[in-house]
């Protein structure tokens, strides 16, 4: 879950090299004039979100800034108002580079919320309109905190373990590390409790000898192990990190996506309590499309969200190290790795297949924690009713 395994960057870069930043006091202020909204295309028409939204739609993230929120910055118009303690900023929500009539408050996750589930908080805090849950999420929770996505702005995670490509030349795949691994008597090593390794173990894709849950979140480890072992990360963010930013390492790593073994669930899909779908079903008919169009508009054009994202990041000042070198190589990822595309000819949907597949993968996994709905099925945890089908990468 992203609430522990990004944690891993935060320390990562403080612990070995740190990025070329410093944190700001904590207290209120106000974010760069420049900011994506003023970058928008203003030719579009008119949204109006005032009177079927709240005044002000707040979202809880599950972790700190980053480049793969940019579909979110995105949205806020000029000079947002930043509350470095809250880990908070509010600004005018904008679209086609005009206000809506509404504000839009984006809270950090991770540290600022306990690293508690997001929904979690969203069934503490009844004042969040959408939060970020993944399907997994989803799943251990369905029974007792049902949510609903209503827009999934990546269609696959960013997860990933890697390597090094010296020491295992010929590995192209998790399958074949954990082969090469338990050849070597290198290991994986990961965060503890993470779902996507137990479901590793339990399909045979690595075997328990080579599975290490002592991961702390700092390089160290996997550059004393000088190319042994292998490591969980992010495709948009280690491989350039370790290259750039770890002078321990500075080289490439090899990586395979989580997904690639069958676990596959939607990351952080913009999601509303299950009971409260039908209330906001006249704001979501005008704000997913919003949405959608903010994602687009960010991965084709980045670089105004990610300053933003970067000053956010240093005025938080909670250890989390985050710059605009990451942020554009994980909005290039994002595109190069289909992390983020169009399905079905546009930009947010969800696979009904895809996700009834992936809950029958899920329920061994979380069997005896959490608390999975019983007679679960793929509808119960998405809906395509809000999509703008015009809107997509490709248009």
């Amino acid at each position: 879950m992203r609430t522990i395994t990004r944690l891993g960057v935060a320390t990562a870069a403080l612990a070995a090299t740190a990025l070329a930043l410093t944190g700001c006091a904590a207290g209120s202020s106000s974010g760069s004039s420049t900011t994506a909204a003023t970058a928008q295309s203003a030719s579009g028409p008119k949204v109006d979100l005032s009177g079927v939204c709240p005044a002000t739609v707040v979202v809880q993230t599950d972790w700190n800034p980053e480049g793969e929120h940019g579909h979110l910055y995105q949205m806020l118009g000029p000079d947002p108002q930043i509350d470095a303690s809250g880990k908070t900023v509010t600004g005018d929500l904008y679209a086609n580079g005009k206000s809506t009539g509404v504000k839009l408050e984006i809270r950090a996750g991770g540290p600022a919320i306990g690293y508690s589930k997001v929904s979690s908080q969203m069934y503490q805090d009844k004042s969040i309109t959408l939060g970020y849950v993944s399907t997994d999420e989803a799943v251990q929770f369905s029974g007792n905190l049902p949510t609903t996505s209503v827009f999934a702005e990546n269609d696959t995670s960013p997860m990933a373990i890697m390597w090094d490509p010296k020491t295992y030349p010929k590995v192209d795949s998790i399958a074949g590390l954990g082969k090469a691994l338990a050849k070597d008597g290198g290991v994986v090593r990961y965060f503890n409790g993470a779902a996507y390794m137990t479901y590793l173990e339990q399909s045979g894709t690595l075997p328990k000898s080579v599975l290490d849950g002592s991961y702390d979140g700092t390089p160290s480890k996997f550059v004393s192990a000088g190319g042994k072992d292998a490591q969980q990360g992010f495709a948009t963010a280690e491989p350039y990190i370790y290259q750039n930013q770890v002078a321990a390492w500075g080289k490439k790593v090899d990586y395979a996506l989580i997904s690639s073994t069958g676990w596959n669930p939607y990351p952080e899909a913009m999601s509303v309590r299950s009971g409260d779908l039908t209330k906001l079903t006249p704001c979501l008919q005008k704000l997913v499309p919003v949405m959608q169009q903010a994602d687009v508009d960010y991965l084709k054009a980045p670089q105004a969200t990610n300053d933003l994202i970067t000053k956010l990041v240093q005025q938080y000042n909670n250890g989390w190290t985050y710059d605009s070198k990451v942020g554009a190589f994980a909005a290039a990822q994002m595109v190069k790795l289909g992390i983020a595309k169009d399905t079905d000819g546009y930009i947010g949907s969800v696979d009904e297949q895809r996700m009834q597949d992936f809950i029958e993968k899920a329920k061994p996994v979380f069997a005896g924690s959490g608390d999975v709905k019983s007679d679960l099925k793929a509808s119960d945890l998405y809906t395509n009713e809000f999509l703008d089908k015009q809107i997509g990468l490709g248009k």
